[in-house]
């Protein structure tokens, strides 16, 4: 296993980031385009940005523990 990298430091706009991360995620497998999707839920900014008002969306919440909810 090896040290996570630290994260390189870009000056590009919001179009030339969002050109830029589209093709490196298509550059991915069809499976590691899924783990990336699933990873995506265990970042700390989209726990806290959870709204609780029903507004009829499909929602995939991770539990914390899986036996107990």
């Amino acid at each position: 296993m090896h040290a996570p990298r630290k994260p390189d430091l870009r000056f590009e706009t919001k179009a030339e980031s969002n050109a830029r991360r589209e093709r490196e995620f298509l550059a991915l497998s069809p499976s590691e385009r899924l783990l990336s999707f699933l990873r995506s839920f265990d970042l700390p900014h989209v726990v806290k940005g959870w709204v609780e008002e029903s507004k009829g969306n499909f929602i995939i919440r991770r539990r914390k523990d899986a036996l107990r909810g």
